[in-house]
């Protein structure tokens, strides 16, 4: 399998080349050629595996270049009880009778991103041991990607890691594990603006052709396509387990800011998973919901990129809908150089009076719904109280709009987000108790953190990042 960019401005290349890197050299986001397609046969046989062996047969089938025995032992080393806490790696619990939560945040930082990043860290010490290489990360984090990027990267051979966070824009528990860390390969920026001015500096510095070769730059955010590939396997593992025969549809609600999530869940679709819906759950920070509604995709600037109490989804540019998009549009990668370009210039693109507006729901399955503030405590209330399970805020503003759009006869998947130890105080502020964390995370708070005030500036970032190299 070959690899090309949205922008249509890459030569083809494979899974390895592409892995340490983010951006495509045309600013595009890399995509495969094509997509491996799963027959009803295969997905029937894959049914009784393991989670490392449907790991290992779906990210084989990405990762053409790497030996089958390699990927065989790299998944079964990310995809431990020990690492996850649980057997199934990502356990189901049936809420009621066709309602379904998908336990994703039983890894080392308690949030869903861990399933991507233990792949990803033994991929990317895989990589750059079979090349000589090494590799430093910049990456941007609105509050879970950056602690499960740096609890994968801690200590491997070759790699820094250089995250961005919104200044004052975590949960206290999320800036401590991160700030936490003292491993000298880890550098946590936290920078004077949104996630979006952090994602902004990132995308600048890998536009930076000579910077990026020179201190040989690399991404883990959700741009990167290994990251994807990992979260694809999830959706396989959900259906599998409540599916009332190969073949039916199974609708899935996820949670979703910068929309890489939900984007395995489409992948996964086009790969022939019968998946019936895929809806889109925002907060008040609603740039996808509006797309999905309408048509258009208008991204807010800082000063309209709203706080709220589901932190990791104050997001108003969403990268990976680009990947989307380039598939809505026939993979027409003109035309989406073209959109991408109106979003730089004008803040936005309008497919609403289009012929690519029906295909979103028609053939792709697409739907979307919000939440505020007061939903996500009155749902957190209510899943306490009617099934007995406390949810974190962004997973509340899943099951919200689950609740609002599940169809009668189709088993319903809301994916988790985090364990609700992440975001105490509105746990305290919906049921007046703590929630519980684990035992060797008890004191994460009062634990020595440091971290470098940036301001919102590119060239700053960029020399903090040399500085550190060059020493």
């Amino acid at each position: 399998m070959n690899y090309i960019s949205t922008r249509g401005g890459m030569a083809p290349q494979t899974f390895t080349d592409i892995l340490l890197g983010g951006l495509a050299p045309d600013g595009g986001l890399v995509v495969p050629d094509t997509y491996p397609r799963i027959e009803p046969a295969l997905l029937e046989a894959w049914s009784a595996l393991s989670y490392a062996e449907l790991a290992f047969e779906i990210v084989s089938r990405f990762a053409t270049d790497i030996p089958a025995a390699d990927v065989k032992r790299l998944v079964e080393a990310a995809y431990t009880p020990e690492a996850f806490g649980h057997a199934d790696i990502t356990p189901l619990t049936e809420l009621e009778p066709g309602l379904h939560l998908l336990h994703l945040s039983n890894g080392p930082t308690l949030a869903f991103k861990d399933i991507a990043m233990q792949l990803l860290g033994q991929l990317f010490e895989y990589v750059l041991d079979q090349r000589g290489e090494t590799i430093n990360i910049v990456g941007a984090t609105s509050g879970d990607t950056g602690s499960a990027a740096e609890y994968a990267m801690r200590g491997k051979r070759g790699v820094n890691v250089f995250m961005l966070s919104p200044h004052g824009r975590m949960s206290p528990f999320q800036r401590a594990q991160m700030f936490s860390l003292p491993d000298a390969n880890i550098h946590n920026l936290a920078v004077e603006g949104t996630f979006d001015d952090c994602q902004d500096i990132v995308k600048a510095i890998n536009n930076d052709a000579g910077f990026k070769a020179k201190y040989k730059i690399g991404a883990v955010n959700s741009i990167n396509w290994g990251r994807v590939v990992a979260q694809v396997v999830y959706y396989f593992r959900a259906y599998l387990a409540v599916a009332p025969r190969i073949g039916a549809p199974v609708d899935f609600v996820v949670p979703s800011g910068n929309f890489g999530n939900i984007c395995a869940g489409h992948i996964a679709r086009q790969m022939g998973l019968p998946v019936g819906r895929l809806i889109v759950a925002t907060n008040e920070n609603d740039v996808l919901d509006e797309f999905f509604r309408t048509g258009l995709y208008r991204v807010r600037g800082s000063a309209d990129t709203h706080a709220t109490s589901s932190p990791s989804m104050d997001i108003s540019k969403a990268s990976n809908l680009e990947r989307f998009v380039f598939d809505l549009i026939d993979r027409d990668g003109a035309e989406l150089a073209r959109l991408w370009q109106e979003v730089d210039s004008t803040g936005g693109f309008d497919l609403g009076k289009t012929r690519y507006f029906a295909r979103m729901v028609g053939e792709f399955g697409f739907a979307s719904g919000k939440s505020t503030h007061a939903d996500r405590i009155a749902t957190i209330r209510a899943a306490h109280a009617r099934w007995g399970v406390v949810i974190d805020p962004h997973t509340a503003d899943g099951v919200k709009v689950a609740l609002e759009t599940r169809r009668d006869g189709v088993p319903m998947v809301t994916l988790e987000t985090a364990l609700p130890a992440k975001f105490e105080a509105t746990i305290v502020e919906a049921l007046g108790s703590t929630p519980p964390r684990p035992a060797e995370l008890a004191d994460l708070e009062q634990r020595p953190q440091r971290s470098t005030v940036m301001a919102n500036d590119a060239a700053l970032v960029k020399a903090f990042i040399q500085q550190a190299l060059d020493r």
